[in-house]
């Protein structure tokens, strides 16, 4: 089988590329499917799920225990649970052999025994903004987020994805040596990078 994992920076596309590039290449897919078997399995509204594995409990984590979830296997909140079953599903998705994307939850690392192709998607924060503007626009007024909610909710999601490379991997979050390719959008248009990288990623799996 081959998996191709996208980690991001929240609001770099990484998402829509990743669909565009399952669609291109006819693999599975999987974002917030993850989430929505983890709240089936709960009880709980996917955004409960949601917000409790964005917090990964990492706040009260110490860095000294990098490398392991074992140190969570005994925290008795919810949160410690949804994050050892998610990672119970991500290897459950392994094991059935199909071809896949995988969109953030730390996959490249869960399953890193499968060599994934891992690829991580950032773009500048003008950029970022922008199209988070852009998706607000399609949201009824009442509910828009103002720029400066944008932003400050930038700055926070990507502070905790940083949080948990590190405590993950010992690592900063801007090393490269983590993945294969780290693939820019500012300025891109998504549809003709996917193109592109659709073409990286199958020649990359051929020289494997």
């Amino acid at each position: 089988m081959r998996i191709i994992t996208i980690s991001r920076q929240f609001g770099s596309g990484g998402r829509e590329l990743g669909k565009r590039l399952a669609d291109r290449l006819g693999w599975d897919y999987y974002d917030k499917e993850i989430i929505d078997t983890l709240a089936a399995e709960h009880g709980l509204d996917p955004e409960d799920v949601k917000r409790a594995l964005a917090n990964h409990g990492w706040h009260n984590v110490q860095l000294t225990y990098r490398n392991s979830f074992s140190h969570l296997l005994y925290d008795p909140g919810h949160s410690a649970q949804l994050l050892r079953r998610e990672r119970d599903v991500l290897r459950d998705i392994a094991v059935l052999g199909n071809d896949c994307i995988i969109i953030g939850r730390d996959a490249d690392l869960i399953l890193e025994d499968y060599h994934p192709f891992r690829i991580f998607v950032c773009a500048d924060l003008q950029a970022r903004l922008a199209r988070c503007m852009g998706h607000e626009a399609n949201r009824p007024q009442e509910e828009r987020l103002t720029e400066k909610q944008i932003l400050r909710n930038i700055r926070r999601i990507d502070q905790n994805r940083a949080n948990t490379r590190e405590i993950l991997t010992g690592k900063a979050s801007g090393d490269g040596s983590a993945f294969e390719l780290t693939v820019n959008t500012t300025g891109w248009d998504i549809k003709k990078l996917t193109e592109a990288l659709g073409d990286f990623a199958e020649k990359w799996f051929e020289e494997q």
